[in-house]
Protein backbone atom coordinates (compact mmCIF):
# COMPACT_ATOMS: atom_id res chain seq x y z
CA UNK A 1 0.00 0.00 0.00
CA UNK A 2 2.74 2.32 0.98
CA UNK A 3 4.33 1.72 -2.46
CA UNK A 4 1.08 2.31 -4.42
CA UNK A 5 0.91 5.63 -2.38
CA UNK A 6 4.34 6.65 -3.52
CA UNK A 7 3.96 5.93 -7.11
CA UNK A 8 0.49 8.24 -7.07
CA UNK A 9 2.51 10.95 -5.24
CA UNK A 10 5.13 11.60 -8.00
CA UNK A 11 2.45 10.65 -10.84
CA UNK A 12 0.93 13.82 -9.04
CA UNK A 13 3.78 15.44 -8.99
CA UNK A 14 4.12 15.10 -12.47
CA UNK A 15 0.46 16.38 -13.19
CA UNK A 16 0.88 19.07 -11.23
CA UNK A 17 3.60 20.62 -13.78
CA UNK A 18 6.62 19.41 -10.48
CA UNK A 19 9.88 18.28 -12.55
CA UNK A 20 11.69 16.07 -10.68
CA UNK A 21 14.00 15.53 -12.81
CA UNK A 22 15.24 19.43 -12.82
CA UNK A 23 14.55 19.51 -9.18
CA UNK A 24 17.19 16.61 -8.44
CA UNK A 25 19.72 18.02 -11.02
CA UNK A 26 23.15 18.26 -10.29
CA UNK A 27 24.59 21.09 -7.88
CA UNK A 28 26.84 23.57 -9.61
CA UNK A 29 29.89 25.09 -8.08
CA UNK A 30 30.47 26.23 -5.60
CA UNK A 31 29.24 23.42 -3.90
CA UNK A 32 27.75 23.23 -0.56
CA UNK A 33 30.54 21.32 1.05
CA UNK A 34 33.14 23.55 -0.19
CA UNK A 35 31.03 26.86 1.28
CA UNK A 36 32.90 26.46 4.95
CA UNK A 37 35.85 26.55 3.88
CA UNK A 38 37.17 29.61 5.66
CA UNK A 39 35.06 28.68 8.80
CA UNK A 40 36.82 25.44 8.79
CA UNK A 41 40.73 26.53 8.02
CA UNK A 42 40.39 29.34 10.84
CA UNK A 43 41.73 28.53 13.81
CA UNK A 44 40.60 31.31 16.77
CA UNK A 45 43.19 32.53 18.58
CA UNK A 46 45.98 31.59 16.26
CA UNK A 47 44.87 32.71 12.81
CA UNK A 48 45.61 36.07 11.71
CA UNK A 49 43.96 38.45 9.47
CA UNK A 50 46.07 37.68 6.27
CA UNK A 51 45.48 34.25 7.01
CA UNK A 52 41.83 34.54 6.56
CA UNK A 53 41.94 36.82 4.03
CA UNK A 54 43.89 34.01 1.96
CA UNK A 55 41.08 31.76 2.44
CA UNK A 56 37.68 33.72 3.17
CA UNK A 57 36.47 34.52 -0.30
CA UNK A 58 35.93 33.26 -3.95
CA UNK A 59 36.14 36.54 -6.48
CA UNK A 60 33.82 34.81 -8.63
CA UNK A 61 31.32 34.18 -6.50
CA UNK A 62 31.19 36.05 -3.32
CA UNK A 63 31.42 39.58 -2.25
CA UNK A 64 33.99 40.92 0.56
CA UNK A 65 33.26 43.54 3.34
CA UNK A 66 35.61 44.88 5.34
CA UNK A 67 35.99 47.13 8.71
CA UNK A 68 39.03 47.47 11.20
CA UNK A 69 38.03 44.26 13.10
CA UNK A 70 35.67 42.04 11.08
CA UNK A 71 36.08 40.71 7.36
CA UNK A 72 32.95 38.91 6.03
CA UNK A 73 32.73 36.81 2.28
CA UNK A 74 28.72 36.65 1.21
CA UNK A 75 27.66 34.25 -1.44
CA UNK A 76 24.29 33.98 -3.50
CA UNK A 77 23.36 31.33 -6.17
CA UNK A 78 22.36 33.48 -9.44
CA UNK A 79 18.77 32.06 -8.43
CA UNK A 80 18.94 33.83 -5.32
CA UNK A 81 17.14 30.62 -3.43
CA UNK A 82 20.88 29.97 -1.80
CA UNK A 83 22.52 32.59 0.07
CA UNK A 84 25.74 31.78 2.60
CA UNK A 85 28.59 33.47 4.59
CA UNK A 86 31.52 32.95 6.28
CA UNK A 87 32.76 35.68 9.10
CA UNK A 88 35.78 36.45 11.14
CA UNK A 89 36.31 38.84 13.85
CA UNK A 90 39.54 39.33 15.41
CA UNK A 91 41.23 40.58 18.93
CA UNK A 92 41.76 44.16 18.04
CA UNK A 93 45.09 44.13 20.18
CA UNK A 94 46.09 40.14 19.56
CA UNK A 95 45.22 40.94 15.71
CA UNK A 96 43.85 37.48 15.65
CA UNK A 97 40.83 35.85 15.02
CA UNK A 98 38.39 35.33 18.30
CA UNK A 99 35.26 34.95 16.78
CA UNK A 100 34.17 32.87 13.57
CA UNK A 101 31.04 32.68 11.94
CA UNK A 102 29.10 30.10 9.18
CA UNK A 103 25.73 30.76 7.51
CA UNK A 104 23.52 28.99 4.88
CA UNK A 105 19.79 29.15 4.26
CA UNK A 106 18.61 27.47 1.10
CA UNK A 107 14.85 28.36 0.01
CA UNK A 108 14.76 24.98 -2.79
CA UNK A 109 16.95 22.39 -1.31
CA UNK A 110 16.69 19.37 -2.95
CA UNK A 111 13.89 16.87 -1.46
CA UNK A 112 12.12 14.12 -2.97
CA UNK A 113 8.66 15.78 -2.74
CA UNK A 114 9.42 19.22 -3.04
CA UNK A 115 11.30 21.96 -2.06
CA UNK A 116 13.05 21.47 1.52
CA UNK A 117 14.24 24.87 3.20
CA UNK A 118 17.11 24.83 5.26
CA UNK A 119 19.16 27.03 7.91
CA UNK A 120 22.17 26.42 9.44
CA UNK A 121 24.07 28.42 11.52
CA UNK A 122 27.79 27.87 13.27
CA UNK A 123 30.10 29.90 15.63
CA UNK A 124 33.15 29.48 17.10
CA UNK A 125 33.62 32.28 20.12
CA UNK A 126 36.74 33.40 22.51
CA UNK A 127 34.39 34.55 25.58
CA UNK A 128 35.76 37.21 28.01
CA UNK A 129 35.93 37.28 31.50
CA UNK A 130 32.92 39.49 31.89
CA UNK A 131 30.85 36.21 31.44
CA UNK A 132 33.10 33.21 32.19
CA UNK A 133 33.67 34.24 35.68
CA UNK A 134 30.09 36.03 36.87
CA UNK A 135 28.30 34.05 39.70
CA UNK A 136 25.08 32.29 37.89
CA UNK A 137 22.76 31.00 40.44
CA UNK A 138 22.98 27.29 38.49
CA UNK A 139 24.39 25.67 35.07
CA UNK A 140 21.11 26.32 33.30
CA UNK A 141 21.39 30.27 34.16
CA UNK A 142 25.17 30.13 32.98
CA UNK A 143 24.11 28.92 29.29
CA UNK A 144 21.79 31.09 29.25
CA UNK A 145 23.69 33.87 29.69
CA UNK A 146 26.86 32.72 27.28
CA UNK A 147 24.28 32.39 25.00
CA UNK A 148 23.08 35.43 25.41
CA UNK A 149 26.49 36.81 24.67
CA UNK A 150 27.05 34.85 21.97
CA UNK A 151 23.84 36.48 20.02
CA UNK A 152 25.42 40.10 21.27
CA UNK A 153 28.48 39.35 19.68
CA UNK A 154 26.84 38.32 16.56
CA UNK A 155 25.08 41.38 15.92
CA UNK A 156 28.24 43.66 16.63
CA UNK A 157 30.24 41.84 13.89
CA UNK A 158 27.38 42.26 11.19
CA UNK A 159 26.80 45.68 12.32
CA UNK A 160 30.56 46.37 11.55
CA UNK A 161 30.17 44.86 7.94
CA UNK A 162 26.26 45.23 7.04
CA UNK A 163 25.89 48.80 6.23
CA UNK A 164 26.63 48.70 2.74
CA UNK A 165 25.61 44.79 2.19
CA UNK A 166 22.07 44.78 2.54
CA UNK A 167 21.74 40.87 1.89
CA UNK A 168 24.41 40.37 4.96
CA UNK A 169 22.19 42.68 7.11
CA UNK A 170 19.02 40.71 6.20
CA UNK A 171 21.00 37.48 6.82
CA UNK A 172 22.26 38.84 10.17
CA UNK A 173 18.49 39.48 10.93
CA UNK A 174 17.50 35.99 10.39
CA UNK A 175 19.85 34.65 12.69
CA UNK A 176 18.81 37.13 15.54
CA UNK A 177 15.15 36.19 15.10
CA UNK A 178 16.46 32.65 15.57
CA UNK A 179 18.59 33.32 18.27
CA UNK A 180 15.93 35.54 19.51
CA UNK A 181 13.28 32.52 19.16
CA UNK A 182 15.46 29.90 21.23
CA UNK A 183 16.14 32.80 23.98
CA UNK A 184 12.04 33.53 24.50
CA UNK A 185 11.81 29.48 24.84
CA UNK A 186 14.42 29.31 27.46
CA UNK A 187 12.98 32.45 29.62
CA UNK A 188 9.71 30.66 29.90
CA UNK A 189 11.66 27.22 30.73
CA UNK A 190 15.09 27.89 32.29
CA UNK A 191 15.36 24.55 32.50
CA UNK A 192 15.68 23.53 28.67
CA UNK A 193 19.18 25.16 28.70
CA UNK A 194 20.08 21.88 30.20
CA UNK A 195 19.20 20.42 26.19
CA UNK A 196 21.85 22.76 24.84
CA UNK A 197 24.65 20.52 25.75
CA UNK A 198 23.10 17.42 24.33
CA UNK A 199 24.44 15.39 21.78
CA UNK A 200 20.69 16.31 19.75
CA UNK A 201 20.47 19.90 21.02
CA UNK A 202 17.31 21.59 21.81
CA UNK A 203 14.38 22.22 19.74
CA UNK A 204 12.46 24.36 18.83
CA UNK A 205 10.11 26.30 15.94
CA UNK A 206 10.85 28.80 13.99
CA UNK A 207 8.02 31.38 12.74
CA UNK A 208 8.94 30.78 8.73
CA UNK A 209 11.58 27.68 8.23
CA UNK A 210 9.56 25.20 10.62
CA UNK A 211 11.55 22.96 13.33
CA UNK A 212 14.84 23.12 14.38
CA UNK A 213 17.88 22.75 16.66
CA UNK A 214 20.70 24.32 18.39
CA UNK A 215 23.14 23.22 20.49
CA UNK A 216 25.97 24.78 22.56
CA UNK A 217 28.88 22.64 23.31
CA UNK A 218 32.71 21.97 23.37
CA UNK A 219 32.84 24.84 26.37
CA UNK A 220 36.43 24.30 26.70
CA UNK A 221 38.40 26.91 28.75
CA UNK A 222 37.24 29.91 26.77
CA UNK A 223 35.81 28.79 24.00
CA UNK A 224 32.17 27.80 23.04
CA UNK A 225 30.82 26.09 19.94
CA UNK A 226 26.88 26.78 19.11
CA UNK A 227 25.08 24.69 15.78
CA UNK A 228 22.24 25.83 14.59
CA UNK A 229 19.92 23.69 12.12
CA UNK A 230 16.36 23.98 11.09
CA UNK A 231 14.76 22.08 7.67
CA UNK A 232 11.48 22.09 6.19
CA UNK A 233 9.49 20.73 3.96
CA UNK A 234 7.38 23.05 1.25
CA UNK A 235 5.00 20.52 0.01
CA UNK A 236 3.68 21.30 -3.87
CA UNK A 237 1.01 19.02 -3.81
CA UNK A 238 -1.38 17.77 -1.41
CA UNK A 239 0.88 15.13 1.22
CA UNK A 240 -1.18 11.86 0.10
CA UNK A 241 0.58 10.54 3.05
CA UNK A 242 -2.12 12.81 5.42
CA UNK A 243 -5.03 10.88 3.77
CA UNK A 244 -5.02 8.17 5.90
CA UNK A 245 -3.48 7.05 9.37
Amino acid sequence: MKVTKLLASICLCALCGCSLVAHLKPQEPPYDKDLPVAYDRTRLKTSTSSDVLAVIQRPQSEALSQSKSVVASLGQKNDGYKTWFNMVAFDENALTARRKYFFLVDEKGKALFGPKRTLKFNCQLVLGSEVLDEPYADKNARQIAILRQVLKDFRKDVDQVAKDNKTLDICGMLVNQTMETVLRKLNSSPALASDLGEAEGLDFDHITLGRGRISMIGIMDDMVNVNIHISSLTWTFEDPFALEE
